[in-house]
């Protein structure tokens, strides 16, 4: 790789870093706990094995959260730019009213970000 590709891929990485730690709000240990509950696991597209696509990520989310920087993958740099474009995309379509019990709040909370703590 040359030192111009090296330098994008870095700026890139630190980028997807940088939103990712701005968009996630809630901690390891809160989404694993999250994780757990029926409406987690019962909110967002199947993947194709039974479980939400959403629920899949935010399981990727916590390894991700465990993780020191420099342990972090091409691969985890590439969820943590999904993780920040979904969530940024499924901000921007709040519903009105009371969104605490909403599917809308729920997605959210599979990806890592509490509506509640904004």
């Amino acid at each position: 790789m040359s030192k111009a590709s090296a330098s994008t891929k870095e700026k890139d990485q630190e980028e997807a870093y940088s939103n990712f730690k701005k968009l996630v709000n809630m901690s390891a240990s809160q989404l694993e706990k999250w994780l757990k509950t029926e409406e987690s696991k019962n909110t967002g597209w199947d993947s194709g094995d039974g479980e939400a696509i959403g629920h899949k990520m935010g399981k990727h989310i916590v390894d991700i959260l465990g993780k020191k920087k420099t342990d972090l993958t091409d691969d985890d740099y590439t969820h943590m730019h999904k993780v920040y474009s979904y969530i940024s995309r499924h901000k921007a379509q709040k519903p009105s009213g009371d969104v605490s019990k909403t599917k809308w709040n729920y997605s959210l909370k599979n990806w890592g970000y509490d509506y509640s703590k904004s």
